[in-house]
């Protein structure tokens, strides 16, 4: 029976039962996939194949091409989006573009100035009463103490378009279904629009994917061979289901409507009286919020509750959102231009795997998790997740490590995933305290809509749902008037006194969690536990901003600090810098002592052992110098690839302070600026085997 209910949960169909069966064995198996022929260069499969060019398939892909790894990209859709969707990028994904060439600059340049997005403003209108503002910037926050480069206000149609810029620097072509065909070309290097996977066989020692496209008005399929197969297909990803890999966590917690409109004559009036990033906006005749995506361009995306069956789609047409807009307004702007209406519903899951199909078929993004997008950590998430991945995909295709390693990924980017699914819901939770305090409790909304759908309700006709559910927000939103909602008005004036407490104690919607943003630790994967580790339970998220404490822990993002590598240069680098974005290197940091030099020498030989780029940096503090010039050198002489590093301030505590480390200690990084492991103040036995130890535990190599 057990054997039964193991068939059973992997039974969603592919596209027959044969195909479904052949996946359950490669699974269990893990064969083909691990095979050397898996990878000797046939020009018929390609080694990795992405499905769905959002950001972060294509920073994925953008990843695995600088590390030497070629790749596809399939896309169902014809053209891009030009939706603006999320628009917040936080620290850690600002430092990993960092890693591509120029991408950072270009959204510097190309956001809002940060003054025009800091503030969250809660209103009765945009021209009408403010309840209260909430400025999310903190000083710290753009005087790169923690991090080389500060977060983003900047559409995703706008970085897509960015993305793409470097995936043609790169040599990538994007084609259509009939520049795709010919000869059939391989499509490495390829973003092929209009392809949709409509199935997946693991059957053979590679995946095979047939992708479906419009051809002179008939469907036409094609197969794709590939090594490894990565599903970044957005929230109602087709790859997921098919390998049926079920979703956990909480289903449909609310359904909006979003309205991207553009008004020049709305964003130079906002200029002018209350910029912003979000407006939460809260009267009589509507309710909604107003994501202001570009102010100085009039670029807007309205979210709007939404209630079916008793709502439908077409209820949100171009004119009734415009009623919409200058209600919440509260004044009419001739130029309002509504570009595009879309539903959706909002989730809080995580997939209850990201690796399937003998580690072969991963997860990453929104096909992996589905967040509230309170914080921003949807897209966010997704791209740590590439950045996570890419790394071990080419140390794996490169031979430098065997495919179990791939199955840290599950490890290591699950958990985070888990713990920021909470960590949005409880600041979802703080965004709807404001609604509550105000007497429009979500919750309470909701279970009505539900009492009309299932309960009392549903005996009546549907036009009479519509009456009754309308009639009843139309009573709640009665509490909002002035003369409900003012200081002379008992009880308006001890809501607002509440509503002052939240926004003072920052118990409402935030924008940035610079402690997990920065401050996430993987506890397990490819990295080497310190000796007598316990491992602390998890912590409970808040839904609060906290700061950031820098951490050498092995798991931890390595902490930054300013540097520079050629004493003589006047030029600082971030110690995250010191880690390449081109190939797959390990980073050791020493101190120069002789203990250190002597575990440097072996780590050397090892890394040769195990093919294994290395390099080695010698941290130097600003008071510590003599010798700088040769000690190095000296005891480092049969090898190339090490750095002296000299720490570009004095006014800040030293590197191995702020590690709470000795300089006798070491630091091991991996390719993605994670800490692999570190010994606090040197090693007791030898050198040789306890670096042979620490690659086969990082690598899985045993």
């Amino acid at each position: 029976m057990g054997f039964l209910r193991f068939i059973r949960r992997y039974s969603y169909p592919f596209k027959g039962k044969t195909q479904n069966r052949a996946c359950l064995i490669q699974h269990m198996q893990s064969r083909g996939f691990s095979k050397v022929e898996a990878f000797n260069g046939n020009d018929a499969v390609v080694p990795v194949l992405i499905i769905g060019a959002g950001p972060v398939g294509l920073v994925l892909s953008i990843l695995l091409t600088k590390l030497g790894i070629n790749c596809a990209v399939l896309e169902r859709n014809k053209a891009f989006s030009k939706h603006p969707q999320a628009h917040f990028i936080n620290n850690r994904s600002m430092e990993i573009f960092r890693k591509i060439d120029g991408l950072v600059e270009e959204i510097q340049r190309s956001q809002p100035p940060v003054d025009l997005w800091r503030k969250f403003i809660y209103c009765t209108s945009l021209s009408g009463s403010i309840l209260g503002s909430v400025d999310h910037i903190q000083p710290q926050d753009l005087e790169h103490v923690v991090s080389p480069v500060s977060v983003a206000h900047f559409s995703q149609y706008k970085l897509t378009m960015l993305l793409l810029k470097q995936l043609e620097n790169l040599g990538f072509q994007t084609c259509a279904f009939e520049s795709s065909e010919g000869n059939k070309p391989s499509c490495e290097k390829k973003i092929l629009m209009g392809h949709e996977c409509v199935s997946i066989d693991t059957s053979n020692d590679f995946v095979t994917v047939t992708a479906s496209s419009v051809n002179n008005g008939k469907h036409v399929e094609k197969n794709i061979n590939c090594n490894i197969l990565i599903g970044t297909d957005g929230a109602g990803s087709t790859v997921r289901k098919l390998v049926g890999i079920d979703m956990r966590g909480e289903k449909d917690l609310q359904k909006l409507v979003s309205v991207h409109f553009l008004s020049k004559s709305l964003g130079q009036f906002l200029l002018k009286e209350n910029p912003g990033m979000l407006f939460f906006i809260f009267n009589t005749e509507a309710i909604g919020v107003l994501v202001a995506h570009d102010l100085r361009q009039g670029e807007f995306v309205l979210q709007i509750p939404f209630y079916p069956p008793q709502q439908t789609i077409e209820d949100f047409g171009p004119k009734a959102c415009e009623k919409l807009i200058s209600k919440l307004v509260g004044r009419e702007f001739e130029d309002v231009d509504v570009i595009d209406i879309k539903p959706w519903i909002m989730h809080a899951e995580v997939a209850e795997r990201f690796i399937c199909c003998g580690n072969r078929i991963f997860l990453a993004g929104d096909a992996a998790h589905r967040f509230p997008p309170a914080g921003g950590f949807g897209m966010n998430t997704g791209i740590q997740d590439a950045h996570n991945l890419a790394w071990k995909i080419a140390s794996v295709i490169k031979g430098i490590a065997p495919t179990s390693m791939l199955n840290t990924y599950d490890m290591e980017r699950r958990p985070i995933s888990v713990f920021n699914t909470r960590l949005s819901l409880e600041n979802y939770t703080a965004a709807m305290s404001v609604p509550a305090t105000l007497g429009l409790n979500p919750t309470v909304a909701n279970t009505v809509h539900k009492l009309i759908i299932n309960g009392v309700g549903s005996v009546l006709p549907s036009g009479l749902q519509r009456v009754a559910l309308d009639g009843i927000f139309a009573i709640g939103r009665a509490q909002l008037s002035d003369s409900v909602l003012n200081e002379s008005n008992p009880l308006g004036s001890s809501r607002l006194a509440k509503l002052r407490h939240i926004f003072e104690e920052g118990k409402s919607l935030q924008l940035q969690f610079p402690a997990e943003d920065l401050g996430f630790r993987y506890l397990q994967g490819a990295i080497m536990p310190e000796s007598g580790d316990v491992e602390s339970p998890p912590q409970v998220p808040t839904g609060r901003r906290r700061d950031y404490i820098p951490s050498a822990q092995p798991g931890s993002r390595l902490p930054h600090m300013f540097v520079r590598v050629n004493p003589l240069s006047e030029e600082k680098i971030s110690t995250l810098d010191l880690v390449s974005g081109d190939k797959v290197e390990f980073i050791l940091i020493i101190a120069p002592v002789k203990e250190s030099y002597h575990l440097a020498r072996e780590a050397f030989k090892v890394a040769e052992e195990r093919q294994v780029s290395l390099k080695v940096c010698v941290f130097w503090s600003t008071d510590s110098v003599e010798g700088l010039d040769k000690v190095s050198k000296e005891a480092l002489s049969h090898w190339k690839n090490y750095a002296d590093v000299v720490e570009a301030s004095s006014t800040t505590s030293n590197w191995w302070d702020m590690c709470n480390m000795t300089n006798r200690g070491a630091i091991l990084v991996r390719p993605d600026e994670h800490i692999a492991w570190r010994t606090i103040s040197g090693l007791a036995g030898d050198p040789r085997a306890e670096m042979q130890r620490i690659f086969s535990a990082i690598l899985g190599v045993h």
